[in-house]
């Protein structure tokens, strides 16, 4: 999904998001390593429109790359960036296929962008990569729906009405097993008061933890925790987001 028509509404529909948490997650993960942000080289996957790219540049990172597929987003993240009087490498790829051409200190892929891969072999690619790009005291954070959440979402109806733009998101049930379909609806108001209207449709799939972790240690990541939600809480398949804590294996 590259987010085509998305990528001029995702920061509206986006502002409840929480970046600070995922900030103060990932702070207190390099911390308890005895890292601090602004020493570390950051790839951020799934970067969007930059939100946590500026939070770590505010933060004194000044190491910073991000990866999204789409092109869009990245103008966005790229004009934000330069606001905040930096410039970090951003790449347009996919991350089952990414080359940053350096190894990180931190690699972060956060609001559920590993479940926008379709295919197992999408996933098995990414963390082969992931820890090609990892250093050896490296640390890769990310997060994803569990399968209680992917099934919560079949069936579902969310609406918003905003004078600017509003959207119906109907949610029904994927492909694959432990998938998806977003169908979204969005109307944008112009300057003279007309709406136009785009569509777009969103899939998103996850696996049981026992599959991940295989498949992390295939591809030669250690697994230091699997967490629930924000939380030091040991997760289950039955909790709504799942937060990986890996490091590279020795």
């Amino acid at each position: 999904m590259s987010y085509q028509s998305f990528a001029s509404f995702y920061d509206h529909l986006m502002a409840g998001a929480p970046y600070d948490q995922w900030l103060t997650y990932t702070k207190q993960k390099l911390e308890s390593r005895g890292k601090l942000i602004r020493n570390s080289a950051i790839l951020d996957i799934g970067c969007g429109t930059g939100e946590m790219l500026v939070r770590f540049h505010a933060q004194g990172a000044n190491q910073l790359t991000g990866i999204d597929l789409s092109m869009e987003m990245l103008s966005i993240a790229r004009e934000k960036c330069e606001q905040a009087s930096f410039s970090p490498l951003l790449l347009q790829q996919s991350m089952a296929e990414f080359e940053a051409g350096q190894q990180f200190d931190l690699i972060t892929i956060f609001c559920d962008s590993l479940n926008y891969l379709e295919m197992e072999e999408e996933v098995q690619s990414t963390f082969h990569l992931l820890s090609q790009h990892l250093k050896e005291d490296g640390l890769l954070l990310f997060d994803c729906h569990s399968i209680s959440k992917i099934e919560q979402f079949i069936g579902e109806t969310y609406t918003d009405v905003d004078e600017s733009v509003s959207y119906i998101w109907y949610s029904f049930a994927g492909e694959y097993d432990y998938s998806v379909e977003h169908e979204l609806t969005f109307f944008r108001r112009g300057e003279d008061g007309r709406y136009d209207r785009f569509e777009e449709l969103h899939k998103q799939r996850t696996y049981p933890i026992k599959t991940y972790e295989k498949w992390l240690d295939d591809a030669g990541l250690k697994i230091d925790a699997v967490e629930e939600d924000f939380t030091a809480y040991q997760a289950t398949d039955k909790s709504e987001r799942l937060f990986f804590v890996c490091l590279k294996k020795e």
